[in-house]
């Protein structure tokens, strides 16, 4: 399998850190719009089947021609979101399998926003379903951590766990701190800012889709392996889309532990319009405030020295269990930062997203997924993921009981 990787920031560098000790693969390249930021990978790496190129994320027949020149039959989207439509498009284009770990992006209902969804994630994407299927291709959305190994936690109890589901809910928290900053986001700002500014998505059987206010429900939540009991809200994410279209239950809900102050930032930004994507004009420049805000913070790729603590991924089931009888379970994963350093010298937050794409990938390469269209992780079988995932030394745990206080 010859695989483009497009976007070597953070991520993108640790999926090629995991790749590199797999043999599914024949080649991987990878590009970026600025050459220097995949040319340093590779020669930190130093292995001859990953390789660096130059690429614009933003045009979408260069991108083709990208795939094309290098025979690429794998298509990785690393890139902020805002970039999916001219990748996805490419991948197509040059009849490549696709596979992202962020959807397309949302817009907020114009009238009632904090009620019903207007343009939801992925949206744009789903609608090309149909051309994929005919064509013969396969495109796999949300295939990072979460989504991505949520919603094969998700598709994993509902085959072996339950015989009846409520609630489907992802949760997320760690316990990492940041040395020497008051404020360094683990992930991606631009992609942090998008996620918990717009309006929540829920999922009810019977009233569908619906919105509500940013950082809406409050809940504690008791991590395991130590990590502890944290606050959760609602944030906007894809598995409120992507897992009720194929698994039945009664509510599916994402939240997040987010913290007080990292809460308060987020709301001053957005008072002050520095969330916003339109670009304003400053001394005779266009800048977007948010690519401001970006700028001026740390590159989550460059904490690793700094960072200490766990990350921990995982969905919350709720219903029966195969005898009938009332049963909660959290499915998940989690990741030491001191670990993924000496392993694959890539911070826990990115790794954890980067390892999942390549788990799924060489699942393609082996013919254990497969089909054509445009499709969730969810739709696919989720026992050879969480094997495959242990053993590439990064097993999933699974503790009984509703960790919600």
């Amino acid at each position: 399998m010859k695989i483009v990787v497009i976007g070597t920031g953070g991520v993108g560098s640790a999926f090629a850190a995991v790749a590199r000790s797999r043999d599914f693969f024949e080649r991987i390249t990878l590009a970026d719009l600025d050459v220097a930021r995949p040319e340093a990978v590779v020669a930190r790496l130093d292995d001859e089947r990953i390789n660096a190129a130059q690429a614009d994320a933003s045009d979408r027949d260069a991108l083709a021609a990208l795939f094309r020149e290098t025979g690429a039959d794998a298509v990785l989207n690393a890139a902020d979101p805002r970039f999916n439509p001219a990748i996805f498009g490419a991948a197509f284009d040059a009849r490549c399998t696709y596979l992202d770990m962020a959807m397309t992006l949302s817009e907020p209902h114009p009238a009632r926003p904090y009620e019903e969804p207007g343009v939801k994630l992925g949206d744009l994407q789903f609608a090309e379903a149909e051309r994929w299927e005919q064509a013969g291709l396969l495109a796999l959305l949300g295939m990072g951590v979460e989504p991505g190994l949520s919603d094969v936690f998700a598709r994993y109890a509902a085959d072996e766990l339950f015989s009846e589901i409520g609630e489907i809910g992802i949760r997320d928290g760690s316990d990492l701190v940041v040395e020497g900053y008051d404020f360094a986001p683990t992930f991606s700002i631009w992609t942090t800012i998008e996620e918990c500014l717009n309006p929540p998505l829920l999922w009810e059987r019977g009233r569908g889709f619906f919105t509500t206010e940013p950082f809406s429900e409050p809940e504690l939540f008791e991590f395991p392996e130590g990590i502890g009991t944290i606050e959760c809200v609602n944030v906007e994410h894809e598995e409120v889309v992507l897992v009720p279209r194929v698994i039945d239950c009664e509510r599916v809900s994402f939240k997040y532990g987010l913290g007080d102050e990292f809460i308060e930032v987020l709301r001053t930004l957005h008072k002050l319009g520095l969330d916003s994507t339109k670009p304003v004009r400053v001394r005779g420049v266009d800048v977007s405030p948010r690519d401001v805000v970006a700028a001026c913070l740390p590159d989550p790729a460059t904490l690793g020295d700094r960072m200490h603590g766990r990350t921990c991924a995982g969905t919350l089931v709720t219903g029966r269990g195969p005898d009938g009888a009332p049963r909660a379970v959290y499915l998940y994963h989690v990741v030491d930062h001191d670990d993924a350093m000496r392993k694959y010298g890539s911070q826990a937050v990115v790794l954890q997203t980067a390892l999942n794409p390549v788990v799924a990938l060489e699942l393609i390469a082996r013919g254990e997924w497969s089909g054509t269209g445009v499709h969730g992780p969810e739709e696919f079988p989720p026992a050879p993921f969480l094997d495959l995932l242990g053993a590439y030394g990064e097993p999933h745990a699974m503790v009984e009981g509703d960790p919600r206080r």
